[in-house]
C-alpha cells in the first residue's frame, strides 16, 4: 500500500506526531524488528555516566515536552 503525504505542506508538530504514530505501530505490530548491536553499546555507557552521576534521568513525558517546545 503506497500513502503519498506532502511533506512540504506539513508543519513541524505534524511530522513529529506522524513519527511518533508510526513508531508507535511499528513497535507494537512488527516483534521482528531488532535494534543494532551498537545500541548495546549506547545503553551501556548511559547507563554508566547514570550510575557514575555524570548525568541524570528525566520522565519522558518531561523530556518530550522540553523537545517540542525546543523545535516548535
Amino acid at each position: 500500500m503506497a500513502v503519498a503525504l506532502d511533506l512540504g505542506k506539513m508543519t513541524t508538530a505534524d511530522k513529529l506526531r506522524l513519527m511518533e504514530d508510526l513508531w508507535q505501530n511499528l513497535t507494537t505490530e512488527d516483534p521482528e524488528i531488532t535494534s543494532p548491536a551498537c545500541h548495546g553499546d549506547i545503553l551501556a555507557e548511559r547507563d554508566r555516566l547514570i550510575s557514575s552521576g555524570e548525568e541524570q534521568l528525566i520522565d519522558l513525558e518531561v523530556a518530550k515536552k522540553q523537545l517540542r517546545d525546543e523545535l516548535l
